[in-house]
């Protein structure tokens, strides 16, 4: 797709992230809609934004079904533009505004999409960092893709870079980051999975917190004090000493996830653990027990289409 802004028709406004606007529009020669993403660069002399660079070396590096595609870019007065496919819906829509409902069989189906574009990512080496509904969009045909690719990094698998650990939406960040973890691994992501998992799930987020201070304490009170023995290494964590909390045994899987039979129980329990080591990869996840029983995924037929400008893409 050509870099000539003269091709593409701006229809309308469709969202704003974080460094500008997001337009719909269409490219004239071939008829296709995409997303422009107009980024202001503030001074020319710090260059472009070091989480839009990142965000734009890992579009271009991973080319999957599962994750958003960045068609082109090309600078436009004092703004970069990205060119990125256009996505109608989003999963956050459809968990509070969509009139369709998020059934089962749907859920499975969005479950096993992300799943496999998170199996994407890290078999690229690179870690999302930034997992929730707001940045899983649906297509016009009913695919879910990873979007928001601005806290993206490439990683290694020996490990021994630190990283920000201010990271990941709160509800979705994992209890190694809240406690300020700077040495961490793309297991960040699954934390944040089991989250969305459990969220389509009950229709509401599993650990809703208002500050930092009390999301970590909604977990520890739900999964319990942790110990050596279920989180190696916690004590040595940079912020662990700062603050105590109550000793809790937790809650009962069942009431944290009202509704949710056994296997759903048990998939969102390969994720949401202290210990990140034990925490289960995508692609062992995709061939969970969950997936194979009734109600079975929904074929793509089957899945619901979202409404147009439904969303924010960001």
């Amino acid at each position: 797709m050509d870099n000539d802004v003269s091709n593409y028709s701006v229809i309308g406004r469709i969202g704003e992230g974080a460094h500008g606007l997001v337009f719909k529009a269409q490219h004239l020669p071939t008829g296709r809609y995409v997303a422009l993403k107009k980024i202001l660069i503030k001074n020319i002399e710090d260059g472009i934004p070091v989480n839009v660079m990142r965000e734009i070396k890992a579009l271009q590096l991973l080319r999957c079904k599962y994750v958003i595609k960045l068609y082109n870019m090309f600078p436009r007065g004092m703004s970069l533009v990205l060119v990125l496919e256009y996505m109608t819906g989003g999963l956050w829509d459809m968990l509070h505004h969509n009139q369709q409902e998020l059934t089962l069989p749907r859920v499975k189906t969005y479950v096993q999409m992300l799943l496999k574009g998170i199996r994407y990512m890290h078999a690229h080496y690179v870690m999302h960092r930034d997992l929730k509904p707001a940045n899983l969009l649906i297509n016009h045909e009913g695919i879910l893709k990873i979007a928001d690719l601005g806290l993206a990094r490439l990683y290694w698998p020996d490990g021994g870079r630190p990283y920000s650990h201010q990271v990941a939406t709160r509800w979705y960040r994992a209890p190694e980051l809240l406690y300020g973890a700077r040495f961490y691994t793309e297991k960040v992501d699954l934390w944040s999975v089991g989250c969305i998992i459990a969220e389509l799930i009950t229709k509401q987020p599993l650990f809703a917190g208002e500050s930092d201070i009390e999301q970590l304490a909604i977990v520890l009170r739900h999964l319990g004090t942790p110990t050596e023995e279920s989180w190696p290494g916690h004590t040595d964590l940079p912020d662990f000493h700062k603050i105590s909390f109550p000793e809790s045994t937790g809650t009962p899987w069942p009431e944290l996830l009202p509704g949710a039979d056994p296997d759903a129980i048990n998939l969102v329990k390969f994720f949401v653990l202290y210990d990140d080591k034990k925490r289960q990869s995508a692609k062992e996840a995709l061939k969970h027990h969950w997936f194979k029983i009734r109600p079975l995924p929904a074929s793509l037929q089957e899945m619901p289409k979202p409404q147009l400008n439904a969303h924010k893409q960001k």
